[in-house]
């Protein structure tokens, strides 16, 4: 009661209305931003001595992105709680949160608007587990099943399912579409594994992958490469159609106004440091656009298209 929290993401998406409701219902002031600003966000934590916030990782690479000398600016000490979730968090760009704001602060949440299961990492525990969405919250279970349906060991990419532990409870409906389930388990089409303590760990989406010459390439691990190059804002990569190697990763980059663009040669040099040769981008392109929204959300098969 009487705390207050911030939300920069759109209404329309369902972490930002989530976090919204839970706000209001706890007598918390809520504060609505009409657009996410990097800056405007550390000025609204101070004027209003926010206690917590709703942020995605697109928000937190602008607001990392400002400098230091411009986050010092402003005074964000009165923040208890920042929760991030909707898509994957670059390892070096949460690392660079912990460090700013304090591991016991940071909390990232793992699930679909679907309510099927969720999973939670504290910034503690996650620097045990570095690279881990969390572990399941009461209520469902966590399998990674092959395409057959088959569980796999720890260590093994699957898709992610949640497994209710009442699986009469129906928790969403589509419409035009049908649910992906094994039995009462279902998913929403992500790829990645647990460990042997059943730590969940994010490959990436299902139909974002690329297979270029045989091997499996996730574009989110060749984005959080591309993002920690200082000339970079945003990146992302897609599979486009290769004579050769039946689909080339290719790179979509959003590059820092402030910045030259990188050569292709500065850029190959950097990621050869980063991630091993074959998920390389073979093609580079520029953009000034916004590649995400402010919902952190990206629209591949649309970027894929118009390529």
């Amino acid at each position: 009661v009487d705390g207050c929290v911030l939300i920069p993401g759109p209404l329309y998406n369902n972490g930002p209305f989530m976090c919204t409701m839970l706000g209001l219902f706890a007598g918390n002031h809520v504060i609505l931003m009409p657009r996410f600003d990097e800056e405007r966000t550390l000025a609204l934590i101070e004027r209003h001595q926010v206690d917590w916030t709703f942020i995605v990782p697109t928000m937190m690479n602008r607001i990392w992105r400002l400098g230091e000398e411009v986050r010092n600016r402003y005074d964000v000490s009165s923040l208890k709680v920042v929760l991030h979730s909707a898509s994957m968090c670059p390892v070096w760009l949460k690392q660079a949160w912990i460090d700013w704001i304090g591991p016991e602060k940071i909390f990232e949440g793992y699930g679909g608007t679907e309510g099927q299961g969720t999973a939670m990492i504290s910034g503690a525990e996650w620097l045990q587990h570095r690279g881990s969405v969390g572990r399941a919250m009461p209520g469902a279970r966590i399998l990674i099943l092959d395409e057959e349906g088959r569980e796999l060991p720890p260590g093994e990419v699957g898709e992610i399912y949640f497994l209710p532990d009442n699986p009469d409870q129906k928790t969403y409906h589509y419409l035009g579409a049908e649910r992906r389930e094994v039995g009462s388990a279902g998913s929403v089409g992500d790829l990645g594994y647990l460990d042997e303590d059943g730590w969940l760990f994010i490959a990436d989406r299902r139909t974002d992958m690329i297979v270029t010459g045989g091997a499996n390439v996730y574009p989110a691990e060749v984005e959080a490469a591309l993002d920690a190059h200082p000339a970079i804002k945003s990146s992302i990569v897609i599979g486009l159609p290769d004579d050769d190697m039946i689909a080339r990763v290719h790179a979509i980059i959003q590059n820092d106004p402030g910045q030259a663009e990188p050569a292709h040669e500065e850029l190959v040099s950097f990621l050869k440091g980063l991630i091993v040769p074959y998920k390389i981008p073979r093609s580079f392109e520029f953009t000034s656009e916004n590649l995400r929204d402010d919902a952190g959300k990206a629209r591949r098969s649309q970027l894929r298209g118009e390529r």
